[in-house]
């Protein structure tokens, strides 16, 4: 198999450490609130995986190319122009009738971009964010 070439991995920071370094009292506002949220959901410890994501969870995956790596079952990162929730990849397509109620959002490949919690529909972000663990921890059970 080949070696795990991500340069993203999981750090000793503490994530509340990084949360208060966070310019935005809105994003850190946002960011200690899906702490909470994210734990209850998922039962795991919040833990910093790069120098920006805080991740719930990991489970390791190898691609056909050979590539693997491991990486968070569902995380978040409070980015300076907004946040970003890591989904499942494909979420658009398992979530539409969601996504239409969930408030303003953006899409990225697993990311789902908006700019505050408050402008959300929290239950059906919950939902998502569930479903999207749950998913990932069924395709790569430990």
């Amino acid at each position: 198999m080949a070696k795990d070439v991500n340069k993203t991995k999981p750090t000793t920071v503490d994530p509340m450490d990084f949360i208060a370094t966070v310019e935005s009292p809105q994003r850190r506002s946002d960011a200690e609130r899906l702490i909470d949220i994210m734990q209850e959901l998922t039962g795991e410890q919040p833990y910093m995986y790069g120098p920006s994501i805080i991740g719930f969870g990991t489970y390791h995956y190898v691609y056909e190319s050979g590539r693997e790596g491991d990486a968070p079952c569902a995380g978040f990162s409070p980015r300076k122009a907004q946040m970003v929730v890591y989904l499942m990849g494909g979420y658009e397509d398992l979530y539409p009738e969601q996504l239409a109620k969930l408030g303003p959002y953006k899409t990225g490949n697993s990311c789902l971009y908006f700019k505050k919690l408050d402008d959300l529909d929290l239950d059906i972000l919950k939902e998502m964010i569930t479903d999207s663990y749950h998913r990932i921890k069924t395709i790569y059970p430990d």
